[in-house]
């Protein structure tokens, strides 16, 4: 089969190759991949700080050509999106039936695929969040998708959104949904009861003194790539005895597959809607890669592959 290979070139990060066709293990359904999405983190696992264990590639959506042996999961023929744990850019992939979900007639395989990833992580942090509703929340680095899935979903709940965005252009779409946007922490006004925070280095200080007392920081992520410095004393100043936990988005008892459906439902009722801020043929992977890498793509980018 075809598949995207990474070549080790920061310049042209994966290149098409040929590749086994996977050998599914009992739980496992072999997926057609019609489409994927890429994410900064697969970005730094091709050429950064992470390290990058076998093929690239979480976020799919397909069509199941062979169904798991052990009798789990969909059928053949049943398209699907899914999160396998990695090699999901090529034409077959292998997924655990646990982390994959059905998808209705409604929502594409492009919109689908636009949602593992960023739409888990989404969920997840308002699940650690616990009821937002009438409560404020204020997330950094609000520019990609986890920042739009979050704020969509928040303010759902009934939730008062204040996100931080690079720019006036990535944050129109989060206004028109009702959040307050600046692009600066100086511009927030607090304090408020939740912190997702996501920029590390100075960013994260500011963000946790904007916190209430008692309030909690969710720390979900370092873009900056720099690490972040915390006094004790500085809680004194306002946000004494509040939280901070750390945050990974696999660390839940829930599986991937109930979470994807729960997004996917949202979706097809309407009430989710994801961005794909660039929509491609699979060929042209490495060039999205570089431009997700310099910040030139808002919101997700989607990849298509012929049948």
């Amino acid at each position: 089969m075809k598949a995207l290979l990474p070549t080790g070139r920061p310049e042209e990060m994966v290149g098409l190759g040929e590749a086994e066709v996977p050998q599914p293990a009992p739980d496992e359904a072999l997926v057609e991949v019609r489409a994927f999405s890429i994410n900064r983190g697969e970005v730094f696992q091709l050429h950064g700080p992470l390290g990058l264990r076998g093929r690239p590639g979480k976020d799919i959506a397909g069509v199941v050509v062979q169904a798991a042996a052990d009798g789990s999961g969909p059928a053949v023929g049943t398209r699907v999106v899914g999160h396998p744990p990695a090699n999901g850019w090529a034409q077959y992939a292998a997924v655990p039936t646990h982390s994959l979900a059905v998808l209705p007639d409604g929502v594409s395989f492009e919109t689908a695929a636009a949602l593992p990833l960023a739409g888990l992580t989404a969920l997840r942090l308002l699940r650690v969040a616990g009821s937002v509703a009438g409560r404020r929340i204020l997330l950094t680095g609000a520019s990609g998708g986890v920042g739009h899935y979050v704020t969509e979903l928040a303010l759902g709940e009934g939730a008062e959104v204040t996100a931080v965005t690079a720019t006036p252009e990535r944050g129109k779409l989060l206004a028109e949904f009702g959040a307050t946007v600046v692009h600066d922490l100086d511009e927030a006004v607090g304090p408020f009861d939740v912190v997702l925070e996501s920029v590390g280095d100075t960013s994260t200080p500011r963000a946790l003194a904007l916190l209430r007392e008692r309030g909690q920081l969710i720390w979900f992520g370092q873009a900056s790539r720099q690490p972040a410095e915390l006094s004790f004393f500085a809680f004194f100043k306002g946000p004494r005895s509040a939280t901070v936990r750390h945050f990974h988005y696999e660390h839940f008892e829930e599986p991937f597959g109930t979470d994807l459906a729960a997004l996917v439902r949202l979706v097809d009722s309407g009430r989710l809607h994801p961005q794909i801020g660039r929509l491609e043929d699979w060929r042209h992977t490495a060039t999205a890669l570089g431009d997700l890498r310099d910040r030139r793509i808002t919101a997700n980018a989607v990849l298509t592959v012929a049948p």
